[in-house]
């Protein structure tokens, strides 16, 4: 695969592994008693260069290290990583380059070492700032830990993203609304605001199979969902995407690839990319296992496990799900290949969803019901 396209890229660098395991979380990231972090670390950054060969060295506007828990990283992997990629791919001036991190003191004490390596941009999985939330979604870190950490965060970034997870069982708005209060005090400038979902496979869906854990009904979530959007537009960070509000000019770059359907290439255990080429479009999966990802580089030069060419029909409906996910919406022509023109003018006309001058996009009427608007729109 050799992409030969002008087009901007983005690159995601998987680390997969984790302290814990949260009940909540179906990622690929997997627990060990010792890590081979020297290994891990030259296997990525033989990928990142394989990587880049094959893509023709193309624009390069954005890294993103991801997990697992990329904080448990040292800073001379990440250094590494991203002198690789620059040299890889073409760098852009203003290359974003973001990182997950958890608020564990350990990890944060990291924080000036990431930066001194490259990082210009953090998203701290905080996920609350009740104690009683963070031991029920089986954090590792307390509320004043949370702080402490945006606190040092802030210090050694520009620019700091929280995570946050409402909607828990029998969550009262009130605590909601603190919840949000305390974030928009500390002086952020991007929230990612996720509901609570039970996943297949996490743990959290064995309770609720059980009988243990009831989630909290679809209206109640609708109505926090709801507040949660005014909440954030009148404090000056509106919905960018269904999940992610910030200050005009904040929003992550890197996001914005997979929502707005750019290219991106994808090193580490049980990356996905999206790869243009000439001929089209591919989806790239890596092997998941760290093992066996390590051993596919340490013998190929990368870890990828399966290839795949998408059709026109099929790229089109992967625009849809994503850039409907934007408050922006979608251009038409992008999508119109995956969608039901009959069930488009049905949402239409009851005010679903709007088009005009060739761009479609949710109401704020749509916006809540997101997956159902789309479930009918795709043929």
């Amino acid at each position: 695969m050799v992409s030969g396209t002008s087009q901007v890229w983005g690159l995601y660098i998987h680390w997969p592994f984790c302290v814990s395991k949260c009940p909540y979380c179906d990622f690929n990231s997997h627990v060990r008693e010792t890590v081979p972090e020297t290994r891990y670390r030259d296997a990525l950054v033989t990928e990142i260069r394989t990587a880049g060969v094959r893509a023709g060295h193309p624009p390069l506007g954005s890294i993103f290290f991801g997990g697992g828990t990329p904080s448990l990283m040292d800073a001379e992997t990440v250094a590494a990583a991203i002198a690789a990629a620059k040299q890889a791919f073409s760098a852009e001036d203003d290359l974003e380059i973001s990182l997950e991190a958890n608020p564990s003191s350990v990890e944060a004490a990291k924080f000036a070492g990431f930066a001194e390596a490259g990082v210009n941009r953090v998203s701290l999985g905080i996920q609350s700032f009740d104690d009683d939330a963070l031991r029920f979604l089986g954090r590792a870190h307390d509320a004043n830990a949370a702080r402490a950490a945006i606190e040092t965060a802030q210090r050694a970034f520009d620019r700091v993203s929280i995570d946050l997870i409402y909607a828990l069982p029998n969550q009262p708005r009130a605590n909601w609304q603190s919840q949000l209060d305390e974030a928009l005090s500390l002086g952020t400038h991007h929230l990612s605001l996720y509901q609570l979902t039970i996943e297949p496979g996490t743990g959290f869906e064995g309770h609720v199979k059980r009988g243990t854990l009831t989630p909290m009904d679809e209206d109640r979530a609708a109505d926090l969902f709801e507040f949660t959007q005014e909440r954030l537009e009148a404090s000056g960070l509106p919905a960018y995407e269904i999940s992610n509000h910030a200050r005009p000019g904040d929003e992550c770059r890197h996001n914005l690839v997979y929502w707005r359907g750019q290219p991106y290439a994808a090193v580490g255990a049980g990356a996905h990319g999206r790869w243009l080429d000439p001929d089209g479009w591919y989806a790239t999966a890596a092997h998941k296992k760290p093992e066996r990802w390590l051993e596919a580089v340490e013998k190929r030069g990368g870890g990828i496990a399966e290839t795949t060419a998408l059709s026109h029909t099929e790229r089109a409906e992967e625009m849809l799900m994503m850039g409907l996910r934007l408050r922006q919406g979608i251009n038409l022509s992008l999508a119109e290949a995956a969608i039901d023109q009959n069930a488009l003018r049905a949402l239409e006309e009851d005010r679903w969803l709007t088009l005009l001058d060739g761009q479609l996009k949710l109401t704020d009427k749509g916006w809540p019901v997101a997956n159902q608007i789309l479930a009918q729109l795709i043929r």
